[in-house]
């Protein structure tokens, strides 16, 4: 049952009554009535699908509502016009950045507001501003950097401050963290809660239930498209917005301790390239059936070139790398499928689904060349549905017909569709890089019991993460990666968070007697 939010000492910045839109048969959001404080953080949550990014698509303009009202500061806001929004002072920060990667961060700050070939004077002032802002906010940017030089954590940052170019006064950050390390998503909401002390807004959406009870003022639940519970933070506890968020009590599975069996995987001194520079220097690491292995560490220091080693995709300058035995330095992605690998890549949209095919051709897109699926290159369209269709049901994905565009589903859903993909024929080696981000709960403890049971089932499985507590959840030795080199394994019962402190910072000897 809602409970209701306290009553304001001033009038809402923000209203949304009623709210209700419908694709086709689906109903994403129905009869949603949601307000904002003066001042306020409010979180966002609900499962993978439960109508959270189409509530702000809609409150931005880039939806129109089929029923309901929008109002900023007491004044109607026109709907399906981003434009409006903005010149109403709400601003969005898309949970994949939209920023030109070529242009410079001025660039991308003034494109849409302002024309890029403005007088110098103009850009001057421009740059003025934006150091002001930058200042102001505590968000540190360099204005004439190219946008692809930048870590995640500094584009974030430049998304951020577009918006506030445009004067925001409300700011809804769409899974905010979802791709940022603990360090830089704990200095982020450090820096939200100053940004209140100067008069903002906020509404964040998050699966993440420790980020929620830290950052926010009250949280407001989705289930199913409508409002299930709203709730004082300080009134509530993830065991709750967990319960509330899936509809019933959420229960991680547990890795139980037993013996592995003989090396799948083994990487003795390999060293991986790429444009003449080490990627991954002189790494050794052994994967066994029926194990977990976890790879911790910072963003950006050789998970992505471990992945690519692992997925045919990267190849070694040095050192000797075999799958069951036999030499796979030259393996192919096609190789490694046919062996039984499967992959659960990092970045799902570029890497994982074509987003303009349906969900059952992403479903076959590895196996187009298997009997089961396709015959003289004619694709047997019936199987493919049919396992698609599997899919679906097993993996829970919702929003999902075989026919659907995989583009359509929520982050998470199609991230179950490679999940599925990926599991169900009972692969011997699995590369699983992030594979819960942007998972709500429920969907989080799904993906673990997957894995737990792949790995019951004798698969070697890699798994890059950098949720410490699901590295350690999960994981039968960890190692850490720093600089593109590997510590040595310990078992994960001797990794407390200091211990892997030590080891992401490069202090391996030091974490060695760190027991």
């Amino acid at each position: 049952m809602t409970e209701p939010a306290p009553p304001a000492s001033a009038p809402p910045v923000l209203e949304l009554l009623g709210i209700t839109k419908r694709f086709g048969a689906l109903t994403a959001n129905d009869d949603v009535t949601l307000t904002l404080g003066q001042g306020e953080i409010l979180a966002l949550l609900g499962e993978n699908g439960a109508g959270k990014t189409t509530l702000m698509n809609i409150l931005f303009g880039h939806y129109a509502a089929d029923e309901g009202e929008v109002r900023v500061f007491g004044a109607p806001l026109p709907p399906g016009r981003p434009r409006a929004a903005i010149d109403a002072g709400v601003g969005m920060v898309h949970q994949h950045f939209t920023l030109a990667s070529a242009l410079t961060v001025l660039d991308n700050v003034i494109l849409g507001s302002e024309p890029l070939s403005r007088p110098r004077s103009a850009r001057r002032a421009a740059r003025a501003r934006l150091l002001a802002l930058s200042e102001r906010f505590g968000l540190p940017v360099d204005p004439d950097a190219v946008v692809s030089t930048l870590s995640v954590g500094e584009r974030q940052r430049v998304e951020i401050l577009k918006a506030l170019f445009r004067d925001a006064r409300v700011l809804i950050l769409d899974e905010p963290t979802a791709v940022l390390a603990r360090p830089e998503a704990e200095r982020l909401f450090a820096t939200l809660r100053d940004m209140t002390k100067e008069g903002l807004s906020l509404i964040f959406i998050s699966h993440k239930l420790h980020e929620v009870m830290a950052a926010s003022d009250r949280v407001a639940v989705l289930r199913a498209g409508r409002l299930t519970a709203e709730r004082r933070t300080a009134d509530t506890s993830p065991a709750e917005l967990a319960e509330l968020m899936v509809g019933r009590k959420v229960e991680r599975p547990v890795r139980e301790a037993k013996p592995v069996g003989a090396p799948v995987v083994v990487a003795d001194r390999v060293t991986v390239e790429d444009d003449g520079a080490a990627r991954l220097k002189d790494v050794s690491f052994t994967i066994h059936a029926g194990e977990i292995l976890g790879i911790v560490g910072v963003s950006g220091n050789g998970q992505a070139s471990l992945g690519a080693l692992l997925s045919g995709l990267a190849h070694p300058t040095a050192g000797r790398f075999t799958i069951g035995g036999e030499d796979a330095a030259a393996l192919s992605p096609r190789d490694l499928i046919a062996i039984g690998a499967g992959r659960i890549p990092e970045d799902r949209h570029s890497e994982g689904v074509v987003g303009e095919l349906s969900v059952w051709e992403n479903a076959v897109l590895e196996r187009l060349r298997d009997p089961r699926f396709s015959s003289r290159g004619i694709v047997k369209r019936g199987a493919a549905k049919a396992f698609a269709e599997s899919l679906i049901k097993r993996f829970d994905i919702r929003g999902a017909a075989p026919d659907t565009p995989a583009r359509l589903l929520s982050g998470g859903n199609m991230q179950k569709l490679i999940l599925g993909r990926s599991l169900t024929d009972g692969p011997k080696l699995v590369l699983a890089n992030q594979p819960t981000r942007g998972l709500d709960e429920g969907a989080v403890a799904a993906v673990h019991a997957e894995l737990l049971a792949a790995r019951e089932a004798g698969a070697a499985i890699l798994l890059i993460s950098e949720e410490l507590e699901e590295a350690v959840a999960l994981s039968d030795r960890i190692q850490a990666i720093v600089g593109g080199r590997l510590s040595s394994p310990i078992p994960a019962e001797q990794a407390d968070a200091r211990r892997l402190g030590l080891m992401m910072a490069g202090a391996w000897e030091e974490a060695a007697h760190a027991l």
